[in-house]
């Protein structure tokens, strides 16, 4: 058999497109020292970084802040709902999703690695089993490397390349000629370099330099003694905010206090000394990008429990020591010695579960987190990292016997999932985007609320103390109000809570509601008993001639085996089922109701103009242009559309107070003047809008109760018999289960099993 001649052309255009796209190697070219303060001299913000510093630039520009994370009312607290999946999802094998309770601390703590004393501490991740402790680390970890090695991420390390020929002669000046040789040998790289005949190779028997990479990483300018640290920065650093900050703020201080590792101290002095100059010294100093490598360990090293420790704790390179040596004639002027923290310095060790050969490495940490030093034989390491591990709750006896360690221990607690939306994400991203096609809007997120309530405690004092009579919101919530705290947690106040409780919903008690999350997600139903769960069901309700509705739900639960159905609290199922049946109901009336929303707007634009001014004025309303006589039965009659016919008078003065207040404080003020919004546009006009609505929908069903043609209808629909129905009932119908798809996004069999569902279950009469 003959063997295939190549395609040149293909082969040669793709080494082409091979050398174009993989430039590390352009990357990880060093440059010299005087190139490496031009470039800080251009981004000193980005250069002068240490790895806390950098570790919280790669978060924030990973996770979004939305742009209405302050928000406009100060009486109320607004959580930041920031989006981590950038940080967390994206370009994952295994993706870790965070409900907004734990992105909220995870982004507190990480701000605080730019301020104060960040040093000097490890941040456990602590959390019980299947919460994804482990997904979550190796996440961070892997979008850290990536964040690194690009140009945004950037950072730079110590490399010395010292001139044999120079140090060997020191009798002899250094030319320029020479000089400009090494810049030539430099720009041409390593690995495109090819001596002339007369030149000595670089790395060989006759080498013309000796190359020392810093083991610790250090940035180089620290390689500036301290005391004149400050004048360089003075005179290369434009006066900006930057060097403002540079020059005040605590974080920064390392940049002043830090020094280089005592093998760059060694070479720096013993350079010093020999040349006489220290303008000849930089000469030999280089700067290259710290280069992060997981695998490699180099600047990122993870130990997993059963990882063995090394035999050799003290490192060294045999062959570089004897070329030290051999160039500077003495043996104990530069020890090239270093442990295996070193290669981390300025990086991250991470430990993952404390336990078994995790533990002595914990022990081992004490003293470095406690001194930031490392004794390696003779010689003082300095380790300046970014310490994590992950560890549940039975761990905790590892560290008990050292009570000192406690103080340098930064908890950050990863508990189960409190949030619905993403318990659903969870479920969609293992199972398939397909699966909400098979439920009946509403089912799938209370199959989450269910496995969620298993891991909320039932009891709340502060919410006992906002909600004096929970049995109002019987047909929103559960006795407990587990459901409301489910609301909370996710960020979202309820449209459903009545004005009062909204108005007490202050900064002050919505803290301590949120400060209740801290204990919670310890216990419950895990994320993978969730999944299993989950996978049960969906494997025994989901059909192909019909959705998954809440009577499947209950009936799944229900017939649990202990101990899963236990921690689902009494009760829970059911007002779970009325939540859901009053919700679906409020949907249908919705689509059913007909309104004219030109005349409801004009009534909110005469009433917001009307109590701006006295009762028994005439005025002309500002929006409509209309003249309106100002009589208390003129605002009786929009506030019985908007609140309720039976309501007292104080009530009645009261809300209009409200309503003045709110126009002329924030929707005249704020709003239409400085935000130049249209009326309708406005918080007030949205708000009374929609309690208009919302009064006029109560009586929208009265015509279909008990109406067995309509129901018959809704069944009909999109078959043939339904063209045999009256014109009037056809005409609903079809509003009635296009309105669902439209407003809701039922699917039309989704709507048709709505409908029947509500006037099968006389849910219209259950709320009457």
């Amino acid at each position: 058999m003959e063997t295939p001649i190549p395609n040149t052309l293909s082969v040669d255009q793709t080494l082409e497109l091979l050398d174009k796209s993989m430039t590390d190697y352009q990357r990880l070219k060093p440059v010299p020292f005087e190139e490496f303060l031009a470039i800080l001299n251009a981004k000193p913000s980005q250069i002068l970084r240490n790895i806390f510093q950098t570790f919280h630039d790669m978060i924030k520009t990973y996770v979004v802040e939305p742009e209405d994370a302050l928000s406009e009312d100060s009486d109320h607290l607004s959580f930041t709902n920031y989006d981590c999946s950038r940080l967390f999802v994206e370009g994952s094998e295994n993706p870790f999703f965070t409900d907004m309770l734990f992105a909220n601390r995870f982004m507190k703590q990480m701000e605080y690695l730019r301020h104060g004393a960040q040093q000097n501490r490890i941040y456990i991740f602590y959390g019980p089993h299947g919460c994804g402790k482990s997904t979550f680390l190796n996440n961070l970890l892997k979008k850290f490397e990536q964040y690194a090695n690009t140009e945004e991420g950037l950072r730079y390390e110590i490399v010395w390349r010292l001139n044999i020929k120079k140090l060997q002669d020191k009798e002899k000046s250094f030319t320029v000629s020479a000089f400009e040789k090494l810049i030539h040998y430099v720009e041409k790289g390593e690995e495109n370099y090819k001596p002339d005949a007369n030149e000595k190779s670089f790395g060989g028997p006759e080498a013309e330099y000796i190359e020392i990479p810093c083991i610790s990483h250090d940035n180089p300018f620290l390689a500036i003694p301290k005391d004149q640290r400050r004048i360089v920065l003075d005179e290369l650093i434009k006066n900006d905010e930057f060097k403002w900050r540079l020059f005040t703020e605590k974080e920064y201080e390392w940049v002043f206090k830090e020094e280089v590792c005592t093998i760059c101290s060694s070479i720096y002095h013993s350079l010093l000394e020999r040349l006489g100059n220290p303008s000849e010294v930089y000469k030999m100093l280089y700067a290259r990008p710290y280069y992060f490598n997981r695998r490699l360990g180099n600047g990122i090293s993870v130990f997993n429990p059963g990882d063995s420790p090394l035999k050799q704790n003290v490192l060294s390179n045999e062959m570089l020591q004897n070329r030290i040596n051999s160039l500077f004639q003495d043996s104990n002027i530069i020890s090239y010695q270093y442990s295996r923290f070193a290669k981390i310095n300025n990086g991250i060790y991470a430990l993952m579960d404390i336990k078994s050969h995790n533990i002595e490495r914990m022990v081992e940490l004490h003293n470095i987190i406690s001194e930031g030093l490392h004794k390696v034989e003779d010689i003082e390491e300095r380790v300046d990292s970014l310490f994590f591990a992950l560890m549940n709750p039975e761990d905790k006896r590892s560290i008990r016997d050292f009570p000192s360690f406690e103080d340098r221990i930064q908890y950050i607690d990863i508990p189960y999932i409190l949030d619905m939306k993403t318990e659903v994400k969870i479920f969609i991203n293992i199972f398939g985007r397909h699966i909400e096609g098979g439920f009946l809007p509403m089912v799938l997120e209370n199959f989450a609320r269910v496995i969620i309530c298993t891991r909320i405690g039932k009891k709340s004092q502060a919410l006992a103390e906002w909600i004096k009579d929970p049995a109002k919101y019987k047909n929103f919530c559960d006795d407990q109000l587990m459901l409301l705290k489910m609301e909370l947690f996710s960020g979202n106040i309820p449209k459903w809570l009545e004005e009062d409780d909204i108005k007490s919903l202050d900064n002050k008690m919505l803290k301590k509601i949120i400060a209740e999350s801290e204990i919670y997600g310890k216990e419950g139903l895990s994320g993978r008993d969730s999944i299993k769960l989950f996978d049960q069901f969906y494997s025994k309700y989901a059909k192909e001639d019909r959705l998954i509705n809440m009577p499947d739900l209950c009936m799944f639960f229900n017939k649990l085996d202990d101990p899963p159905k236990r921690m689902i609290p009494p009760g829970f199922l059911e007002s779970l089922l009325r939540m859901y049946d009053y919700s679906v109901l409020q949907q249908v009336k919705e689509s059913l109701y007909y309104y004219n929303e030109e005349q409801i707007a004009k009534d909110i634009k005469n009433y917001i103009s009307a109590i701006t001014n006295d009762v028994d004025t005439v005025i002309k309303c500002i929006f409509t242009k209309e003249e309106i006589h100002v009589t208390e039965a003129f605002l009786e009659s929009i506030e019985n559309r908007l609140l309720s016919s039976n309501m007292d008078k104080n009530r009645r003065h009261e809300i209009r107070n409200d309503v003045l207040k709110e126009y002329t404080t924030r929707t005249l003020t704020h709003e239409i003047m400085i935000e130049g919004k249209n009326i309708t546009e406005t918080r007030l006009f949205e708000s009374l809008y929609d309690r208009y609505v919302h009064n006029l929908k109560k009586k929208v069903l009265e015509p279909f109760i008990e109406n067995e043609n309509f129901r018959n209808a809704i069944k009909d629909f999109d078959t043939e018999k339904f063209k045999a129905h009256d014109k009037r009932i056809k005409k609903d119908v079809k509003f009635l289960l296009t309105n669902l798809s439209k407003k809701f996004g039922y699917t039309t069999q989704g709507a048709n099993e709505a409908c029947i569902y509500v006037i099968d279950n006389d849910l219209a009469n259950k709320f009457k």
